[in-house]
């Protein structure tokens, strides 16, 4: 099992006693395309982390739902809310494929934060990673149009063109459909 882990980029930092301790309390679980793992609203108790498959997290807006977030193998998947202070998320975090996962009950979690300190470094570097990766997308957001947004996108995550509904594409990037649709005639 460890060495399983290894193979997962989020672990590569880890010495092979903490992936040790670490694999003591994890468990692989498989979920449906379509599963929402992660509730708004809702205490979330596991931290997840997408071993295969694609995920995105989604707001529901007035009459719409509204993607701010895709993930791919080695994506970390929680409810920030959850994991800092112990409330209920916003975010509800859907499987757009058949997925594989790692789950880690957070209570188990925060007690290897305690008792190993590069496991709870870790777990600072991975949550550093979320925020930094949540500013630059606000930034993007009111600073670049959505044709750049959109070529950003592509050159970032080509794979996830063929693989996720462009409603979701169109929803992260803020624009329509119809919007997106111009913006891919003419990036052609």
């Amino acid at each position: 099992m460890i060495e399983q882990l290894r193979n997962i980029a989020v672990f590569t930092s880890l010495s092979v006693d903490s992936l040790y301790e670490i694999s003591k309390h994890i468990q692989y679980v498989k979920h449906k395309k379509g599963t929402i793992i992660i509730h708004a609203d809702k205490i979330e108790p596991y931290f997840y982390i997408l071993e295969s498959g694609i995920a995105r997290a989604y707001s529901n807006g007035e009459n719409q739902q509204i993607t701010f977030w895709f993930g791919q193998s080695g994506a970390v998947l929680f409810s920030f809310n959850s994991y800092i202070n112990n409330g209920p998320g916003y975010e509800n975090i859907e499987l757009l494929e058949n997925c594989r996962l790692i789950q880690i009950r957070l209570t188990d979690l925060f007690l290897l934060y305690n008792q190993h300190l590069e496991i709870a470094n870790w777990g600072r570097k991975i949550a550093e990673q979320e925020l930094i990766a949540t500013e630059r997308r606000l930034i993007d957001r009111a600073f670049k149009g959505a044709a750049e947004r959109y070529q950003d996108f592509v050159n970032q995550s080509p794979e996830l063109i063929k693989r996720v509904a462009l409603k979701h594409i169109a929803s992260y990037l803020g624009v329509t459909q119809v919007t997106l649709s111009r913006i891919r005639a003419a990036y052609k």
